[in-house]
């Protein structure tokens, strides 16, 4: 929603702050502000200027070369290709490093030989339309008029002639507060912020061109879908532009002014929040208007030229013989103002919000009015909104206003009413706030008070609870005033260290050059195909989402792989030559019926590309537990991975317990993807790595005594995994062992078939003494018989 701060002085009499302040204090008081702009501030170094002559450019039929008078010493010559100018017209002149909407700079130059100091600007070349200034034209230079509001002073930075002075603020409205999609509302809290007196109007109207109740008749037939419905008739009606100050504050809150009777509507739907429509009278056959269901198949054309095939559930306006409005989002073909217009009826109604909703889903159209609509209005707000829209008409001369109202009013009257529990509200708070505080804070609020009980306004139907009525108390109070203590139970936010376990993963993975991503937990029951899981495999049984948005989201998975890989093939079709990614995906996995799923965490990743092989892979895993703290697992190479290529897989385990698996993906799962080359991955059981992790850090001090290395080559089986020779020499040399590194792997002709040769270097250290030779031939003897377990020998 967009505030005007210049409108909002109507309303308000603020005090001059700097607009940090002003927004700060809204936010704070619950009215969060996302951004604001200054009207014109991307507009710099353009200025009115006057044509002080025309002649044609010697090299071109089309330019002409003008001396334009900007205010300064001497005219300037900028040359131009339109063709709407001549002599004494006032226009915009973006001078020499001048800058336009959009980043457009604009610097002198030379045109065919001829020099040009600037640039003469269009309507569209300062971000604004021919709507905005009705006298301009949209094909050519704009031409300053004082019939357009704008002032003609020479050298006038164009934001002062165009009346740019506004500054309008984004907020950020929750749905269940419609009251603050309009003018008065925001009006409404910035008076309670600020402690200042919120000037209200009220319309009046004078009327006196017959009685409307003559012309017109009004029943609401769905007494369940429509609340109330009003109308008022205007004869005579004159379409025009409408005057400056009007086209301005609807531009200022995102509006397009289009001519009289249409920003009047307009106007008020952004002062009141309460959606107008206006239509031509011509077009109600026998001045008749019923509110009621369409009939199952009835056809309507709207405003848009769209044809709309209605049902029973739907809301319309109709006549006696036809649909004229979709109630609550669009009118009909015939409903709009056109040029031979006379008698306008305005409509002000209140329809339920939850058909809107859904009636503007069904039928694929979203307006202003409908999100209005569709968030819950105030029937009681309907009435002051139609006669703040006569009272416009005759502001602005656009009509005749009948006398009389035609309203039809189902709206329940009686207001809600909630007791004030002083005491219960302080200790929900932990507060010690008065009662007569408390009630001063909500009279701002325009609660009224039988006693003590909180007469609820109409406009707010957020207001429910005691415990609604706590919330206004303390964001009018100030939350700032509030001990921490406050928060429910006492309790202060943190991470639990299963989440901050998490984060170091996360942490750790993106510091290993890895990007993490995020996917949908529904999938398809296809990728469990694509990856080539068994179809009596037990991961099959999914839960089933009881209302999908459609098969491919049918079910809760039961494996993260698929979506990794619909991730990578993504990437892979997009064209990216490499991609590492990983989540930290939740697995939901079947209990007994009526029970809640298992839900397990798992940490996948997955990558492909010239960058990345099994060892890249390999290496990531290994740096992640180390940086865990996690350093006795196990790796055995399988081959039941269905998902991965036979051979250039392994299952980790922690004491015998599955962790998780490593390896290249099948080629099948890669036709299935769609994905060129080789991709790998692994994942696994965030739960177990948490249990294995190294919880706390214990440091140690340097060293006193020096390190004796050894370098081991052996000869063992081609298939033995270099992790289970790691771990018979750390058993081997047992705590003298202080690092261990693998340097060489060899497989030649020197080296029997079916046999590798595998090189260690050994580090070892004693904390109590200088090692000697014999206690370190001791430990490599060890070593070397721990090693033989396995069949490996030291090379020759």
């Amino acid at each position: 929603m967009n505030l005007s701060m210049r409108w909002l002085q109507e309303f308000v009499d603020l005090p001059k702050m700097k607009l940090r302040d002003f927004t700060e204090a809204m936010t704070l008081s619950g009215s969060k502000v996302e951004s604001w702009e200054t009207e014109g501030e991307d507009i710099q170094n353009v200025v009115v200027g006057k044509v002080l002559s025309l002649e044609r450019h010697p090299d071109s039929d089309h330019l002409w070369i003008t001396q334009v008078d900007v205010g300064s010493d001497a005219p300037i010559q900028i040359v131009t290709g339109a063709q709407n100018l001549k002599k004494g017209d006032f226009v915009p002149a973006a001078l020499h490093n001048s800058l336009l909407p959009g980043g457009k700079k604009i610097k002198k130059g030379k045109l065919r030989g001829a020099e040009s100091n600037g640039m003469l600007c269009s309507v569209g070349e300062l971000g604004l339309t021919v709507h905005d200034f009705p006298h301009a034209i949209e094909d050519g230079i704009m031409v300053l008029t004082e019939e357009d509001g704008c002032k003609l002073e020479l050298g006038m930075p164009i934001q002062k002639a165009l009346n740019f002075n506004d500054t309008i603020v984004e907020f950020e409205i929750t749905n269940n507060r419609p009251d603050c999609f309009s003018m008065i509302g925001l009006a409404r809290e910035a008076a309670a912020t600020f402690n200042l007196p919120l000037k209200k109007h009220k319309p009046i109207v004078k009327a006196g061109a017959g009685d409307c109740r003559k012309l017109l008749d009004a029943k609401i037939e769905a007494p369940d879908l429509c609340s109330l419905y009003s109308n008022r008739i205007v004869k005579n009606v004159r379409v025009a532009p409408s005057p400056l100050w009007m086209r301005e504050r609807l531009r200022a809150m995102g509006i397009r002014p289009i001519n009289n009777i249409v920003d009047i509507t307009n106007y008020v739907m952004m002062e009141y929040g309460q959606p107008m429509h206006a239509f031509d009278l011509r077009f109600v056959k026998d001045g008749k208007i019923h509110i009621r269901r369409a009939k199952a198949g009835e056809k309507i054309t709207t405003l848009d030229d769209v044809e709309h095939t209605l049902t029973e559930n739907q809301l319309i306006i109709a006549d006696s013989e036809k649909p004229i409005a979709i109630a609550g989002v669009m009118g009909g073909e015939y409903s709009g103002i056109m040029e031979d217009t006379n008698t306008v009826v305005f409509e002000s109604a209140c329809f339920n919000g939850a058909s809107v909703r859904t009636t503007a889903r069904d039928q694929g159209m979203r307006t202003d009015a409908s999100a209005r609509y569709e968030k819950g209005l105030d029937p009681q707000n309907c009435l002051p909104a139609l006669q703040r829209a006569c009272e416009l008409v005759e502001l602005l001369d656009a009509g005749d206003i009948m006398d009389g109202m035609i309203v039809d009013d189902c709206s329940d009257h009686e207001p809600r009413r909630i007791l004030l529990e002083v005491d219960w509200i302080n200790r929900f708070l932990d507060t010690d706030i008065s009662k007569e505080m408390m009630k001063n804070i909500l009279k701002k609020l325009e609660c009224k008070f039988d006693d003590d009980t909180i007469i609820v306004p109409s406009f707010r139907p957020d207001l429910q609870h005691k415990a609604d009525i706590a919330e206004e108390i303390a964001r009018f109070y100030g939350y700032n005033k509030i001990p921490g203590a406050a928060l429910p139970g006492g309790a202060q936010g943190k991470y639990t260290p299963e989440q901050k376990f998490q984060q170091k993963i996360s942490n750790t993975m993106l510091a290993l050059g890895a990007s993490e991503i995020m996917t949908y937990s529904f999938i398809s029951p296809k990728y469990y195909d694509k990856i080539l899981m068994p179809k009596d495999d037990s991961l099959r049984k999914s839960i089933t989402i009881s209302n999908p948005l459609g098969e491919d989201t049918s079910i809760m998975r039961t494996v993260a792989l698929p979506s990794m890989m619909e991730t990578l093939a993504r990437n892979y079709n997009n064209r990216n030559d490499s991609a590492c990614l990983f989540e930290m995906a939740s697995e939901y996995i079947p209990t007994t019926e009526n029970e809640l799923p298992i839900e397990k965490a798992t940490l996948i990743c997955g990558m492909y590309g010239e960058d990345y092989d099994f060892f890249s892979c390999k290496g990531i895993l290994e740096s992640l537990l180390s940086r865990l703290g996690i350093y006795d697992w196990d790796i055995k190479a399988s081959k039941e991975e269905y998902s991965y290529h036979p051979g250039r897989c392994a299952v980790l385990s922690i004491d015998d317990k599955r962790l998780g698996v490593i390896g290249e993906l099948h080629p099948n799962v890669m036709e299935n993807y769609g994905i060129g080359g080789r991709a790998y991955s692994f994942s696994l059981d965030v739960k177990m790595l948490y249990e294995a992790s190294q919880k706390s850090i214990t440091y140690q001090p340097l060293p006193k005594f020096p390190a004796v290395s050894r370098d081991l080559a052996l000869i063992c089986n081609a298939d033995i995994p270099v992790l289970v020779l790691e771990k018979a020499i750390k058993k081997g040399s047992g705590n003298l062992l202080e690092h261990i590194e693998l340097f060489d792997v060899y497989r030649g002709e020197q080296i029997a078939f079916g046999k590798k040769s595998v090189a260690f270097r050994i580090i070892l250290r004693s904390a109590d003494e200088t090692l000697t030779e014999e206690r370190v031939n001791s430990a490599i003897k060890k070593v070397i018989a721990e090693l033989e377990k396995f069949g490996a020998t030291l090379r020759a």
